[in-house]
């Protein structure tokens, strides 16, 4: 890697999630492991992300662009080995940056959940990325490092304890407790109302292997849970989950890039656990409805303005309570091609929206920066491109905790 004058920059440290991903190098770097800046448009901003992470001195420099201004993005990135994007809806504020980044050499990661922007980045410079040595890593956050790490840390363990991958995969999300941003809703309503514009767009959202290096991949998925149903295997039900759509084509992206590590007919879905009983398929069911009436609302500018009233801005987030910062539970059940259990638990120790999803994005830019990765240049996902590494820091500074688990006990 090229001697540059930062190891890592923060792109958007002045919005809600890059304040905390500058809290967490901040925390975790400052004894210089890592040289690493902010950076924005606005310098009061700035200093106000310095008197946020306690920066008293002002040690931490802030740089100056514009993301509309190639130039200046230019000479930003010419600063940095990577850059750590939180600047979204990426879809609006993102594009000339993973241009300028892909072509320039420069690593990045954000945590987009925009699929279509995704495939729109992966056909538009993934040439460039490969030619330069840049290694592009979308869904670094919540969506889709839980998924991504979750799968590959399973289907690891399933081959060292059983001798062979697992053709069967199920995210089911047990417990949460968290806020959303308003940057994750305003990228929502974004993709919404570009669906109802883009007949291609439809389609990209519609089809299960979108990311795949070859979208016309054919696999065993299908579509996305949509309905309340219940799991015979957790004997409880079961609600669509509202990430899914975002995160199971991550991990099909990954298992291609990975030359089908996973095989060619893994299967792999996520859900949402409420429970067993009436109630829990009330809950479903009510979770499912919620679902469906957003993204009716979300069709029509009038209906995004509607929802807009009782969700945060762009730029908001969750209430931020120190003494109970949320949490989140995974498990994942997967199964052999010969009918042999393995499952695994993920658990998260922060909100997923903010907290967790800092620790996640800011791991993943300090580990492309300081560890020694066998990817060279392109679009990568995050299990494909940190692998072992990244799981390494997730586990030691990211507040993540993965487990193998035996139901049978």
């Amino acid at each position: 890697m090229s001697q540059k004058h930062y190891d890592v920059v923060v792109w958007g440290a002045t919005g809600f999630t890059g304040k905390w991903v500058a809290k967490h190098l901040y925390d975790n770097y400052s004894a210089g492991e890592l040289s690493w800046a902010i950076a924005g448009r606005n310098p009061d901003k700035l200093n106000a992300v310095r008197d946020f992470i306690g920066d008293t001195s002002a040690r931490i420099d802030g740089l100056l662009a514009d993301s509309a201004d190639e130039n200046s993005l230019k000479e930003l990135v010419a600063q940095t080995n990577v850059v750590i994007s939180t600047v979204g809806p990426y879809a609006h504020y993102g594009s000339m940056l993973v241009k300028v980044c892909a072509e320039s050499g420069t690593h990045y990661v954000d945590l987009t959940g925009e699929v279509p922007w995704m495939r729109d980045m992966i056909d538009q410079h993934h040439a460039a990325a490969v030619k330069s040595g840049a290694k592009i890593v979308h869904s670094c956050g919540f969506d889709s490092v839980p998924s991504d790490m979750g799968v590959y840390f399973t289907q690891h363990r399933a081959n060292v304890a059983l001798g062979q991958p697992l053709t069967r995969i199920t995210y089911n999300l047990m417990k949460a407790k968290g806020g959303i941003s308003g940057g994750t809703i305003a990228s929502m309503m974004n993709i919404i109302e570009l669906a109802v514009k883009d007949k291609r767009i439809r389609k990209v959202l519609a089809n299960p292997y979108s990311l795949n290096p070859d979208p016309g991949f054919r696999g065993p998925d299908k579509g996305d849970q949509t309905s309340a149903k219940h799991s015979e295997e957790l004997g409880e039900w079961t609600a669509p989950f509202m990430m899914a759509g975002i995160n199971t084509r991550i991990v099909r992206r990954s298992n291609a890039l990975m030359d089908y590590a996973y095989g060619k007919d893994f299967k792999y879905q996520e859900v949402m656990v409420t429970g067993s009983g009436v109630k829990g398929y009330a809950a479903a069911k009510a979770i499912a409805g919620g679902m469906k009436t957003m993204m009716l609302m979300g069709i029509t500018s009038v209906g995004r303005k509607f929802l807009g009233l009782f969700l945060p801005a762009q730029g908001e987030g969750p209430k931020v309570d120190p003494q109970n910062p949320g949490f989140y539970h995974i498990q994942f059940n997967g199964e052999t091609v010969d009918g042999q259990i393995f499952t695994t638990r993920l658990v998260g120790d922060g909100d997923p929206g903010y907290g967790s999803t800092s620790k996640m994005l800011a791991e993943s830019g300090v580990c492309l920066a300081l560890d020694a990765l066998a990817t060279k240049g392109g679009f990568w996902t995050p299990a494909s491109a940190l692998g072992g590494a990244y799981l390494a820091r997730l586990q030691d500074a990211g507040g993540l905790k993965f487990d193998v688990i035996d139901l049978s006990s």
